[in-house]
């Protein structure tokens, strides 16, 4: 696949920075906005699929892609699990508890200018598996663009 011109390369160039910290904006603010892993991941995934586009298949690493997608699905499966722990599947055993990094507590609403404010990672194992599905969703619809790049353009190279 011949790379566009350099035009769109600039543009991709340009725009692939806000769009990426946008969609991780939004998959890590998905418990307190709407939005989540799976419309961040969408969002990451389609400037992906622009710089695919722009640039070539030349620069993927479909096996480094395919470990991430398997990090993501194990992620997520294995904070459904550790839940039983406490004795239900998917238990939220990360709110509260005293494992650092995920034990802010919703504060109560006295004292705050906005009524929906919360800390990032108050909502413990939704957060990490807000992170999970993210990269599930955006590497997987990154493989499916790029498989689909490089089989309309098999077998053309001689035209």
């Amino acid at each position: 696949m011949e790379r566009m011109s350099s035009v769109v390369r600039t543009i991709t160039k340009v725009a692939f920075g806000p769009i990426f910290i946008f969609g991780a904006y939004i998959i890590l603010h998905g418990h307190l906005t709407p939005g989540g892993g799976f419309q961040g991941g969408a969002l990451i995934a389609s400037v992906m699929a622009l710089y695919f586009v722009a640039f070539g298949d030349e620069r993927w690493k479909k096996k480094l892609m395919s470990t991430l997608e398997s990090i993501g699905l194990l992620t997520f499966a294995s904070a459904g699990f550790l839940g039983l722990t406490a004795g239900f599947f998917f238990f939220n055993f990360l709110a509260g508890s005293k494992i650092p990094f995920f034990n802010e507590q919703i504060p109560s609403m006295e004292g705050f200018v906005h009524p929906n404010w919360a800390p990032l990672f108050s909502a413990g194992t939704v957060s990490v598996m807000n992170i999970a599905v993210g990269l599930e969703v955006v590497v997987g619809i990154t493989l499916v663009v790029v498989a689909m790049g490089l089989f309309s353009f098999a077998g053309k190279e001689g035209e």
